[in-house]
């Protein structure tokens, strides 16, 4: 499944806006142009519940504070661009968030980072196997330290399947194999009887088939936000890092003279920013920019909006084996909002509602049999839906006819259920780059459900932004203009 996010209200936002003398620091000129689609504000702030915790949080005391860059948003998306910065300039860098780490999306998804179900047409292509290829890079990184990239990240080279069950889909599959083979992917396509002998558990029918991808990798997500947020307090004693959680953003510091964004006030800080400021709030993104512009003279509308999911997390789960990661044909029709009814399961549950489930089958390095996924627009409501966890079951029981033997009222005891919110883009582009008119904000966004395999792309692409670097993936390709405001 794509990831999700947990999410319970707070407070409005306190809109006191102050105003600074530009003589603080210089302003920086950005030669990209903004990426992304456009998001709709409900002007709503949202916290997040505590599911992660990591040690005790580097955090300065409440005061004022300036560095070069400060980062909205400590999840997958907000701490790899904190960690590119580090890495690849002298720039000090801040974090702060509402909450903690791993709290949101990041923490709540399946953890694949699969190109298999990718469209190498597609506007999102080079990003994907930019970020793709740098994940394969960190895992050979955390190696090369003597480490073991299973414990340190939960990475695992299972390789993936998009599978189908028809004449039609296996076709199509025929066609996907081809299409990545020649975008530079080992990929084949195994037939039905091919496909029995590396997934024995998994039936397509004599029809079926999948496109396999042998070189697919999935993580740990909490495991990774981990040791990426250790690498980056190791900054922290040269005075080039800090964190500032549990302290929500609450307006932008503008200047007298130019209206530029010369940092932020949290709840209990006032964090100066000489280079740039980057939201990075998922799906509350859009919420979060609409508030804090609510007052300026800048009309900022970009249209984020929050897509609910459903997984299940079965513990110790040992009936069923799989031995790569899963996924059927009609997540890719979900995931673009166009419903095969034929591939996959959709149905009305609520008025004006429509519920997509799509099989995604995963087992997680210690045992857990993770599944999904489903697919709702809720606004933001985050409360677990019991029928959802069922259509889920249903949806799997069809794969795996195995399954059918058991209920999940036997699983009450080991059953987990993750559930949040993807920040969905109605043209499947995430939102990477300058706000118009104001080229210190930058906003990384967007990502739906692949924010954790296209995170560290995103940050190069943001830190060459903001150093004036030429961007290896095209930022044309993301274009903002016309979409926004």
């Amino acid at each position: 499944m794509a990831s999700v996010t947990l999410h319970i209200q707070s407070p409005p936002l306190n809109h006191d806006a102050v105003s600074l003398s530009r003589n603080h620091f210089p302003v920086v000129t950005f030669k990209t142009t903004f990426l992304g689609s456009s998001l709709t504000a409900n002007g709503k702030q949202l916290s997040l519940p505590k599911t992660f915790r990591t040690q005790p949080v580097i955090t300065a005391s409440s005061s004022t504070h300036t560095f070069d860059v400060v980062i909205i948003g400590a999840g997958i998306i907000g701490l790899t661009i904190a960690r590119q910065f580090l890495i690849g300039s002298d720039l000090s860098v801040a974090v702060v968030d509402k909450d903690v780490p791993c709290s949101g999306a990041t923490g709540a998804g399946q953890g694949y980072l699969w190109m298999v179900h990718k469209e190498p047409e597609s506007d999102t292509w080079d990003l994907a196997m930019r970020g793709h290829k740098l994940w394969l890079m960190f895992a050979e990184k955390v190696r090369a330290q003597g480490l073991d990239p299973l414990q340190e990240l939960g990475w695992k080279q299972t390789g993936s399947l998009l599978v189908g069950r028809t004449a039609k889909e296996a076709a199509t599959l025929k066609k996907k194999v081809k299409k990545l083979s020649e975008a530079g992917l080992r990929a084949e396509y195994l037939t039905s009887d091919a496909l029995r002998l590396k997934e024995p558990e998994l039936e397509v029918g004599k029809d079926g088939g999948a496109a396999f991808l042998p070189g697919d990798c999935q993580l740990d997500a909490q495991r990774a936000v981990a040791f990426i947020q250790k690498e980056n307090r190791h900054f922290s004693s040269k005075g080039r890092y800090a964190e500032f959680f549990h302290d929500p953003v609450t307006s932008l510091l503008r200047s007298d003279s130019s209206s530029e964004v010369e940092g932020v006030r949290t709840s209990k800080n006032t964090l100066y920013s000489k280079k740039a400021v980057i939201v990075a709030a998922g799906c509350w993104s859009g919420s979060l920019v609409h508030d804090l512009f609510r007052e300026s003279d800048i009309l900022l509308n970009v249209p984020v909006k929050p897509r609910k999911g459903h997984l299940v997390v079965l513990e110790n789960f040992s009936f069923l084996k799989l031995n790569h990661g899963l996924m059927e044909m009609g997540y890719v029709d979900h995931l673009h909002d166009t419903v095969d009814r034929k591939s996959s399961h959709s149905v009305k549950v609520e008025e004006g509602q429509t519920l997509s489930v799509s099989m995604t089958a995963t087992m997680d390095t210690v045992g857990n049999l993770v599944l999904g996924s489903s697919r709702q627009f809720t606004g933001y409501s985050t409360q677990v839906d019991e029928s959802i966890i069922n259509h889920i079951w249903k949806r799997a029981e069809e794969f795996f006819p195995k399954l059918k033997e058991l209920s999940l009222e036997d699983f009450t005891l080991d059953r987990k259920v993750r559930i949040g919110l993807r920040p969905y883009m109605l043209d499947g582009k995430p939102v990477i780059g300058p706000v118009p008119a104001l080229m210190n904000v930058i906003i990384a966004t967007g990502h739906e459900g692949g924010g954790l395999s296209m995170a560290l792309g995103t940050a190069e692409m943001v830190a060459d932004m903001v150093m004036g670097n030429p961007g290896i993936v095209d930022s044309a390709a993301f274009a903002l203009q016309g979409r926004c405001c």
